[in-house]
């Protein structure tokens, strides 16, 4: 598609967000960064509006409306499944699913009215992986990436295209809170998984991506109009996406429980 017409980014105020949105405008298209607390977009080269995906009274999106980059999203501790607290399923759900959903609702006939556009959700690599400890966060990830499927169908009729962005491990805020001791180590049985998952994550730290590089891969995304559904933004989720695409499903999901299970399998 051409840079020009509204790109809206949520949760624009740090990270994979905030990158993009500078990415946008630097391309030509007319950003709104928007964010909870506009505070932190002062020095941003571009509209700053607040936006609370979990308020619908916060959710004014513009007329012209080309983009729209569901990026908000949020973690909460990693337990076990069975002593992970019904709040922290209920906070992830209500800004990673229903916040993207209202957003998304406002945001098609405002789309349809400019000709068509794209949809860009966020969601997240460790959808190839069967992750321990992340059941609540990979299953609102995955149901973002289930929404998408059926979303690049039905609105194609009016040149809304789906883009679904699986980032892998980028040089994020987030990321840098995830390196902390998993909340799971506190469970006795689970203990020893806890800490070899603790360990993996630690392996991979001299592979991570610098945020504006994905960022750049990202806009690349949104820009390619005859491209795929689903994109990597950095090389671990491109080769995990690759994987996915070519290795047959159980094959895939017990190569990849090895690591966690180590001594145990």
């Amino acid at each position: 598609m051409d840079a020009t017409g509204v790109a809206v980014v949520t949760g624009a105020s740090r990270g994979i967000g905030r990158a993009v949105a500078r990415e946008l405008a630097a391309r030509g298209f007319d950003t709104v960064a928007t964010m909870r607390d506009v505070s932190a977009g002062e020095d941003l080269p571009m509209r700053v509006e607040r936006l609370d995906v979990t308020d619908p009274s916060s959710i004014r999106l513009p007329d012209g409306l080309r983009v729209l980059v569901n990026n908000a999203g949020v973690e909460r501790p990693h337990h076990p499944f069975e002593a992970t607290p019904a709040d922290d399923w209920r906070a992830m759900f209500e800004t990673n699913v229903f916040g993207l959903i209202e957003v998304t609702k406002r945001a098609i006939p405002l789309m349809r009215a400019s000709g068509g556009g794209v949809i860009c959700n966020v969601t997240s690599s460790s959808l190839f992986a069967p992750v321990p400890f992340y059941s609540p966060y990979r299953a609102s990830k995955a149901a973002v990436s289930a929404l998408g499927e059926s979303l690049r169908t039905e609105l194609a009729p009016f040149g809304i295209r789906l883009v679904e962005i699986m980032p892998g491990p980028i040089e994020t805020d987030m990321l840098a809170g995830s390196e902390e001791p998993p909340a799971a180590l506190d469970h006795e049985a689970y203990r020893p998984m806890a800490q070899r998952s603790h360990d993996l994550r630690g392996n991979v730290k001299g592979s991570y991506t610098p945020v504006a590089e994905a960022a750049v891969a990202i806009v690349d995304a949104i820009c390619d109009d005859d491209g795929p559904l689903r994109y990597g933004c950095d090389p671990m989720s491109v080769g995990l996406l690759e994987m996915w695409r070519t290795t047959p499903d159980e094959d895939l999901m017990t190569m990849m429980s090895q690591g966690w299970l180590g001594s145990w399998s």
